[in-house]
C-alpha cells in the first residue's frame, strides 16, 4: 500500500504539473493497479479521463470482485470510452491498447522498473512503442518499491 500512495502521490504531482486552463486530459485501459491509481489521480486533479478498453470481456480479466467495482465506478466517471474491435481478452488486445494510449498522450506517465514486460502489451512494451514514435515519457518509480 505504501508503494501504490507514492505512486498516487507522484501521478498527482505530475498532472497538477501539467494542468493548464482546465484542459488537463487523460487516457488509460483502467487496468487493475497504476492505470487506476493514474485514473484516480487525474480525477482529483480535476482532469476528463477517457477509456481505452482493449477488448469485449475485458470486465472478465479483473479477478476480485473489489477490481470490477474499481473498474466499473472509474468507467462511469470517464468523459468518454471506446473498446477495441478485439473479441476476446488477449496479449495482442492489450498491446493495442497500450499503443492507442500512447499514440493519443502528449505525455506518457508510465509506473515502469526498467524490467522486460510480463507478457506482451506491457508496460516494457508501451514505453518502448511511445518512445519509438516521439512520445515523451515520464518514468514513475517510487524509491525502494518493488514489483509485485
Amino acid at each position: 500500500m505504501q508503494t501504490q500512495a507514492a505512486i498516487a502521490d507522484e501521478f498527482l504531482a505530475q498532472l497538477l504539473r501539467l494542468e493548464d486552463d482546465d484542459n488537463l486530459e487523460g487516457v488509460c485501459s483502467l487496468a487493475v493497479g497504476a492505470d487506476q491509481i493514474f485514473a484516480r489521480a487525474l480525477l482529483a486533479a480535476g482532469g476528463r479521463l477517457h477509456v481505452i478498453i482493449p477488448c469485449s470481456g475485458y470486465l472478465s480479466t479483473f479477478t476480485t470482485a473489489e477490481a470490477r467495482a474499481s473498474y466499473k465506478e472509474l468507467l462511469d466517471l470517464s468523459a468518454s470510452s471506446e473498446r477495441l474491435a478485439y473479441g476476446s481478452p488477449t496479449e495482442e488486445a492489450f498491446m493495442a491498447a497500450g499503443r492507442l494510449v500512447a499514440d493519443r498522450s502528449d505525455l506518457l506517465l508510465a509506473v515502469w522498473d526498467g524490467g522486460p514486460a510480463a507478457g506482451l502489451g506491457g508496460t516494457a512494451d508501451v514505453v518502448h512503442y511511445a518512445k519509438e514514435h516521439g512520445k515523451a515519457v515520464e518514468i514513475v518509480w517510487p524509491k525502494g518499491a518493488k514489483r509485485s
